[in-house]
């Protein structure tokens, strides 16, 4: 038997805020279940559903795990982000792979890579902070 990966989901205060952000970013449509406690954002393309829970006290500091975008620009991404309410936390670059990290309004970090086809070096040869 194997599984697979169904969704990523985030524990936050407000979900609906946090899923109308990233369905803007994502050109995705917002499932509102439960009365705002859980809100699925499906993304434009048929990407990788994400989750937002809402929860009283979500886990401080650093999340373990994180989302990776790719787009064909990738400053020009992360400059419309960071106007979206993204913040910018860092870039790096490994063997000539360089990704921004940045965190959503709600401090999660996500990485902006440049989309699989421009990319110089598989992204499963890099490992983000």
């Amino acid at each position: 038997m194997t599984v697979s990966v169904g969704m990523v989901t985030f524990d936050t205060r407000d979900a609906r805020a946090l899923a109308a952000w990233w369905a803007r970013q994502l050109d995705g449509r917002v499932h509102d279940q439960d009365d705002g406690w859980f809100v699925v954002v499906v993304p434009a393309g048929g990407g990788m559903p994400l989750g937002f829970q809402r929860v009283e006290d979500p886990t401080p500091g650093k999340n373990r795990g994180h989302v990776d975008v790719h787009a064909p620009d990738r400053d020009a991404e992360v400059a419309r982000l960071v106007a979206e309410g993204a913040s910018f936390v860092a870039q790096h670059e490994h063997d000539g792979f360089v990704w921004a990290v940045l965190e959503d309004p709600d401090g999660n970090q996500f990485c902006v890579l440049s989309a699989p086809e421009t990319a110089t070096q598989a992204p499963e040869a890099v490992v983000s902070p």
